[in-house]
């Protein structure tokens, strides 16, 4: 795909090279970029991903998606900055993989208690109706009746789209997801059209985040 085309949905504050350049690969990790990448550099409350803009591009990355934008450039390399790489991660993974969200009946589950039993109660529901579904939650991710070991409540957004999109290519008509405040809050689910979503003991908190759905 076309770096252009995974921008449409950003808004990029600048940009210096070539965005007719081919694209075959997001990653956020450094450690995980191939030849033709796009690696999004973000600041992570621990590590600044801005740090590893150089490791990426030897190993292949051909853009690079930044909040800061780097003195020096390597020749080749696409650079563009826009004011919140969070929020620009999600929305460049979506369109990556297809837009899956819009081909699926997303429901997101959230609250401080209760998200893990009643996404699977409706994925397991669901599937008892007939529906093809999938589930992405703290215990395992579902892919209809395919486990997918799980590492977070939400996947990071390029992963949670990598997902979403294996789940529009096995058929799933649904899926259903946790959404932790601490993900929704670093936007890990930017980019993503939710049919509805679920609040379990609400709490305060959660106020601020029920516009997401």
């Amino acid at each position: 795909m076309k770096l252009q085309e995974l921008l449409k949905n950003t808004k990029p504050l600048a940009i210096v090279g070539d965005v007719d350049v081919d694209i075959t690969g997001v990653n956020i990790d450094s450690r995980k970029v191939k030849s033709g990448h796009l690696f999004v550099a973000m600041k992570g409350t621990q590590v600044d991903g801005h740090q590893f803009i150089t490791k990426a591009i030897e190993l292949g990355a051909k853009a690079v998606l930044c909040q800061d934008m780097p003195e020096a450039k390597a020749e080749g390399v696409t650079y563009v900055q826009v004011a919140d790489t969070e929020d620009a991660a999600g929305k460049v993974a979506t369109l990556f993989h297809g837009d899956p969200s819009r081909h699926l009946t997303l429901v997101g589950v959230t609250g401080t208690n209760g998200k893990t039993t009643i996404a699977t109660l409706l994925y397991n529901m669901f599937r008892k109706m007939g529906h093809k579904c999938g589930l992405l939650s703290t215990v395992c991710n579902y892919i209809e009746d395919e486990a997918i070991p799980a590492d977070h409540t939400t996947p990071d957004p390029i992963e949670l789209n990598a997902l979403l999109g294996r789940m529009v290519q096995a058929g799933c008509e649904y899926a259903f997801m946790e959404c932790s405040s601490h993900a929704i809050a670093q936007k890990r689910i930017s980019g993503l059209k939710f049919a509805g979503g679920i609040f379990t003991n609400l709490t305060r908190d959660h106020l601020d985040y029920h516009k997401t759905f």
